[in-house]
């Protein structure tokens, strides 16, 4: 699982083996499979209808309702065009993945299975909206943030309870921050990949809502995601690291962007490599203190307010 994993994102193939083994494990493939979702809703020259077949049978085989066999191979037919090799050596693996979701705990496959399944569904209801002006409005904005991410943070918080009792107490009437932190990293990505779209002619950000006013918008999730990491004990360096990553970097993302909408053109959206191996450094001591987390929010991220 780790092979494919490196193979498909350098990122997380970095974040989730800092996770404990068992959390590694369940993370490592709802990744997976969740990248499994994406590729057919995003793969050129396959039409709205099948797209929604094959995300139906996906969570078929997900539930076990379906031979993964069988669906590897109606998929690959599918997906004969695509460009992208890591991504259908990742379609190949299908039946890999699911007997590695097999060993999992019965409340850790359940959870990722409800995540699969939302995921699945909402991807395929906006894929049909998609357009070149963007999402209707920004409650659609903030429902595509959370189908696609949001989801994905209720996730990880069911498993990091069932591995932490003293998280599960902590986060306990507070999971809403799990759906902020998603959202924040998909607006994130929406925001740094808007250029992108636009020239495949779609947007995802909502109709006039500006990006100075998604930046605000952002910034106040990111503070729901640093309340979350704030809920992590510190026992649990693992977790606190694994989303302090992901935060991190989604706060200098933003950062950047920020900055080229205030006129500084020559910097651009995408972090450097060497950006991301400093900020993984700093990460390993910064994780021990939330007063060193709230200060490096606090200068980093005021830029998205201005």
């Amino acid at each position: 699982q780790r092979s494919i994993l490196e193979s498909v994102s350098r990122t997380f193939a970095l974040t989730i083996p800092l996770l404990p083994p068992n959390l590694e494990k369940v993370v490592g493939n709802t990744y997976l499979l969740c990248r499994i979702v994406d590729t057919i809703e995003d793969a050129p020259g396959i039409d709205a209808i099948t797209k929604q077949d094959l995300s139906a049978s996906f969570v078929k085989t997900v539930l076990g309702e379906q031979n993964p066999k069988q669906f590897t191979e109606q998929c690959a037919i599918a997906l004969s065009g695509h460009n992208n090799q890591s991504e259908k050596d990742l379609i190949q693996n299908i039946p890999r993945v699911l007997r590695v979701l097999e060993t999992c705990d019965v409340q850790q496959r359940q959870a990722v299975a409800r995540c699969i399944q939302i995921m699945s569904d909402g991807m395929s209801y906006f894929h049909t909206r998609q357009n070149p002006l963007g999402l209707e409005n920004l409650a659609e904005f903030e429902k595509y943030c959370y189908v696609v991410a949001g989801v994905v943070g209720e996730m990880l918080t069911t498993v990091f309870a069932l591995h932490s009792p003293n998280f599960s107490k902590a986060i306990a009437q507070r999971e809403y921050l799990a759906i902020s932190f998603g959202q924040a990293l998909q607006m994130t990505n929406i925001l740094k990949d808007s250029p992108e779209d636009r020239e495949r002619g779609v947007s995802w950000k909502p109709i006039g809502v500006s990006d100075t006013d998604l930046l605000v918008i952002a910034h106040q999730k990111l503070e729901d995601a640093l309340h979350y990491i704030h809920s992590i004990p510190k026992s649990e360096l693992g977790i606190r690291r694994f989303c302090f990553l992901a935060f991190g970097l989604a706060v200098l993302t933003l950062k950047q962007i920020a900055l080229r909408h205030h006129g500084y053109r020559s910097i651009e959206a995408k972090l450097t490599r060497s950006q991301v191996s400093r900020f993984y450094l700093f990460t390993k001591f910064a994780v021990h203190s939330d007063w060193l987390l709230d200060i490096f929010f606090r200068v980093q991220a005021r830029s998205l307010k201005a």
